[in-house]
Formats: structure tokens, sequence, C-alpha cells
């Protein structure tokens, strides 16, 4: 038998609770279900990033080419890399 979530008073209330306590004795993970939340939007984080001049050309060129910002497409050109980095040989 699991426990019963208690009521919380606020957000932060909850957070605090659930540092300390294990979900597994108030929950069944087994029962759980994968979701997809379509409009949820990752968080960002600004960076500062120093690229040689004509690199920052370059990239701006390609992107002109696509039709998209410069940014943007350096955020395509790293996540493609990041993934075929993590992939499992």
């Amino acid at each position: 038998m699991k426990k019963q979530i208690p009521k919380f008073k606020s957000e932060a209330a909850e957070r605090r609770f659930w540092k300390t306590h294990d979900s597994t004795e108030y929950m069944d993970w087994s029962k759980g279900e994968s979701v997809v939340m379509p409009k949820l939007k990752p968080s960002t984080k600004t960076i500062s990033l120093r690229l040689p001049e004509p690199m920052v050309d370059d990239l701006k060129l390609l992107a002109n080419k696509r039709d998209v910002p410069y940014q943007s497409l350096l955020k395509v050109f790293l996540a493609e890399r990041i993934e075929s980095e993590l992939k499992p040989a």
C-alpha cells in the first residue's frame, strides 16, 4: 500500500517535501506512462563565445544561403556534432 501524497500550500513546500522523501513510497513508477509535451520549450542559457572573425563571416555566409540567422545555424551545427559524438560506435 502506497502512502498518500500530502496537499501542499505552495510549490516551494512541495519542493522541500520531495527533497527529503522517496517518491517510490508514494507512487508506483512501473505504471508510469511517457508523455509528449509539444509546447514545452527547453531552457536556454546565454553564453559568450569568441570566434575568429573569418569563421563568423563564413558562418554568416552559409546562414545567408539558407536564409536563417547565423546564430540558429550555429546551434544546428553544434547539435548535429554533439549528437554524432554521443552516438555509440
